[in-house]
């Protein structure tokens, strides 16, 4: 009966193991590390958490370099034409890059960091940096001025956009899930 009783338990004990390994798999197969000589490249160089990056194109485009919203963004990190434009302004960039450029990985991956960089800088927190990407500047500066929506000026409490909270969500989840599966420690 002892005997029985060893085996039944070794056979959960592989059971769930089992479980374990295969949902990491799966996990992994859903928060891949695709275009990473990029990512890491201007996380880099712009001094940012490259799980944020990754997190970010897994949330706006599924790692599909062709993915073109029904409002136009485009690419990777799904950049609009005016925060194309106003990217290029600050990066200095010439004639020799246009908005069909974001479909090119690297230029892409180059422009939403720089995007996400400067909106981490600006606003202080990656959820709120996050909402800004997603709704833009004006719309979650405002919100940060109300004390009904950010008790402290930098974090938002209470998202008043549905859509702009799901998506803070889901950027949530993803760099969550990046950092389980392949970071030795939370920055």
């Amino acid at each position: 009966m002892f005997i029985g009783l060893v085996l039944a338990a070794a056979a959960i004990a592989a059971v769930v193991i089992g479980y374990r390994i295969a949902e990491t798999e799966i996990k992994r197969a859903t928060h891949p590390l695709m275009y990473s000589e990029y990512v890491e490249k201007y996380a880099e160089e712009y001094g940012m958490d490259k799980y944020v990056i990754y997190a970010a194109i897994k949330t706006e485009s599924g790692f599909d370099p062709n993915a073109v919203s029904s409002t136009g963004a485009r690419g990777l990190m799904q950049l609009m034409e005016t925060s194309f434009d106003w990217v290029k302004f600050r990066l200095g960039d010439g004639e020799d890059v246009t908005f069909e450029d974001m479909f090119d990985p690297e230029t892409n991956i180059r422009y939403g960091a720089y995007l996400l960089d400067y909106l981490n800088e600006y606003f202080g927190c990656t959820e709120t940096a996050s909402a800004a990407y997603f709704s833009g500047v004006g719309t979650v500066s405002e919100w940060v001025k109300d004390p009904e929506i950010s008790s402290d000026g930098i974090h938002l409490d209470n998202i008043p956009s549905k859509n702009a909270a799901h998506y803070v969500n889901k950027i949530k989840n993803a760099l969550d899930a990046y950092y389980e599966l392949y970071a030795t420690e939370r920055k």
